[in-house]
């Protein structure tokens, strides 16, 4: 048996006047998914758990079967494990945005936008390296990512600082959450040696003149310590492998055991290289009994506002992830998809809300259950098909 998660990061919606009263997932093309649906069982999981933030890092715990209530201890931590970067015990990891903020002349702060204009890895990494080579703060180290996302370990650093993700304030007023940043003395001294770097910086100065934003500030949220997880080899018995452009995802792979796989062209953007990122997936299932195909596009489209984008971005996944999985996997026998968004990111408030999901769990040799149906928000609840504890989905994918 062949398994194959598929997570369209974000796709979830509300209801759109624009769309006459349909969500995005509704409105788009999306016979792939549409087939699965029909064919599987659809239903509706709480993939965030009450008291917790609608993240990723909670949303994606709890699809690879993790119960965030015992193992989440920050999204910092998690992208560390992607980055290969080993944390002591004490050892505090911060997710480190290149953002662009407005510093007032009356001493407001405004978040113009948490990603420096989707800054690319190249002009990135080198201001992260000038960074790395002429900041110099006991304690602190500044490791480079992908495009604006970054980390910073803190050495026996502060990991109650009350941060907030820089995506959910765009065009905000984030005075008070710059100020939180104060609290402590090398945190503040180390930001503020950045800040001048940034300020007369090649990279920026070059974007500034080609119309684009400049990464003028960075944005320091998600923190914790190394998190403990049981890998999932001994929880399932298979071996399994993640494919994802963001660093989140494949931290959590990493943790759990599953071999992370790079994906050329893959972005984590709306250019990212979908079809790349489904014939590697297939490619890996000839030694691997599980893979996860992660796709970020329609969550950048909603933080953007930009409805066409998202569409966009949901076509794509459907047409060159999903179908091409699809088709793919008849040449392995027997098997099963997991098609699943991790979280609503409603374009009307450009963030995400912890709502129930749909998702659809396919067997191929569990044909026969055509209905009438597509997969979107409003059919998976019409099945009335609901798990409360999200991280209970993946056993029921597995045992099923």
């Amino acid at each position: 048996m062949k398994y194959v998660v598929l997570i369209g990061d974000g796709m979830g919606d509300y209801p759109m006047e624009e769309l006459g009263g349909r969500t995005p997932l509704q409105a788009a093309s999306t016979p792939a998914m549409d087939f699965l649906a029909r064919e599987g069982e659809l239903g509706l999981v709480e993939t965030v758990p009450p008291g917790f933030e609608p993240g990723s890092d909670v949303a994606n715990l709890s699809i690879l079967g993790y119960d965030p209530a015992s193992c989440y201890t920050g999204r910092g931590p998690l992208e560390a494990g992607s980055m290969g970067i080993t944390l002591s015990p004490d050892d505090v990891a911060f997710r480190c945005n290149l953002v662009t903020l407005d510093f007032m002349a009356d001493g407001q702060v405004v978040m113009v936008d948490y990603s420096a204009g989707h800054i690319s890895t190249e002009e990135a990494r080198a201001i992260v390296a000038d960074i790395r080579r002429e900041v110099k703060v006991n304690g602190l180290t500044l490791y480079p990512g992908v495009s604006y996302r970054h980390l910073l370990v803190w050495a026996e650093g502060k990991e109650k600082l009350a941060t907030v993700p820089p995506h959910d304030y765009t065009g905000k007023d984030v005075t008070a959450h710059w100020g939180v940043y104060e609290h402590d003395p090398d945190l503040i001294n180390w930001i503020a040696q950045v800040l001048i770097i940034l300020r007369d910086h090649p990279v920026n100065e070059r974007r500034v003149k080609e119309g684009k934003k400049p990464a003028n500030a960075v944005w320091l949220w998600g923190q914790g310590r190394m998190p403990y997880m049981p890998k999932f080899a001994e929880r399932f018995g298979i071996k399994g492998a993640i494919i994802s452009a963001v660093d989140l995802l494949k931290g959590i792979g990493v943790y759990a055991g599953l071999e992370p796989i790079a994906v050329p062209g893959a972005t984590g953007y709306l250019d990212t290289n979908y079809q790349g990122k489904a014939e590697y997936a297939l490619a890996a299932l000839k030694e691997k009994d599980l893979v996860v195909v992660h796709v970020e596009a329609p969550d950048e489209a909603s933080h953007g506002g930009n409805l066409e984008e998202k569409i966009k971005a949901i076509e794509n996944f459907d047409q060159k992830v999903v179908q091409v999985v699809v088709d793919g996997l008849a040449e392995f026998g027997e098997h099963r998809v997991l098609l699943v968004t991790d979280h609503y990111t409603p374009i009307s408030i450009k963030t995400h809300v912890g709502e129930p999901v749909p998702f659809v769990i396919f067997s191929s040799n569990r044909r026969g259950r055509t209905r009438e149906a597509g997969f979107n928000e409003v059919s998976a609840k019409e099945t009335g098909l609901f798990i409360r504890e999200g991280f209970k989905l993946m056993e029921r994918f597995i045992r099923i």
